[in-house]
């Protein structure tokens, strides 16, 4: 057996012909039909949605963006019409942005931009990919910590505590493995194909 470097660096794994035939090893085929991406349009959440693209070119899957919008009790004074209009507003312009980041990513495969509305993002993020029957949530991770993180918890550990599938957390900063350029803080440039 012998690990080599080819033109493009990848590591290549040369087996000679009595090992090609190894009693017993067989890996499984690896099946990625539907990706769920959970958006709340932040630096790390397009890096997330890049992520997914490349995984659904490979396996020819689909992705849906999904934004949940959580809804906010109004102050007293607010009249009850006048939160729903807030609500509603809030979901028009959710669903504009879903739609011109999903033109970002079209061009790798089928695309879906979801808007929902709940109590707690974690708790749709779930019941989506439950009801979607979703094979992966790739999911941007913001990395909150301190007071933040105690008081308002992570959406990203819920899901991944509690999700049906398995979840591909992706962290703001880290070493990349897609070829490209990376999405870095403050720039919004797109990985190529």
């Amino acid at each position: 057996m012998k690990i080599r470097k080819d033109r493009s660096q990848k590591v290549v794994l040369e087996m000679d012909r009595e090992e090609a035939g190894l009693p017993g090893v067989s890996l499984p085929e690896w099946r990625l039909r539907h990706i769920l991406v959970p958006v709340d349009f932040s630096n790390c959440s397009r890096k997330a949605m890049h992520y997914a693209a490349g995984f659904a070119k490979q396996f020819n899957a689909e992705v849906t963006l999904l934004h949940v919008v959580v809804g906010v009790p109004p102050p007293p004074q607010m009249l009850i019409f006048e939160a729903e209009t807030l609500s509603a507003r809030y979901h028009e312009t959710a669903a504009k942005q879903l739609a011109e980041w999903r033109q970002e990513i079209v061009s790798h495969g089928t695309v879906k931009a979801v808007v929902r509305a709940g109590v707690a993002a974690h708790q749709e993020i779930i019941t989506a990919a439950q009801e979607c029957n979703m094979d992966l949530i790739v999911i941007g991770n913001h990395g909150h910590t301190g007071l933040a993180r105690l008081f308002t918890g992570s959406t990203t550990e819920r899901v991944v505590r509690y999700a049906p599938c398995p979840v591909l957390v992706v962290r703001e900063r880290e070493q990349e493995f897609l070829e490209g350029t990376a999405i870095s803080e403050g720039s919004e440039k797109s990985m190529p194909a």
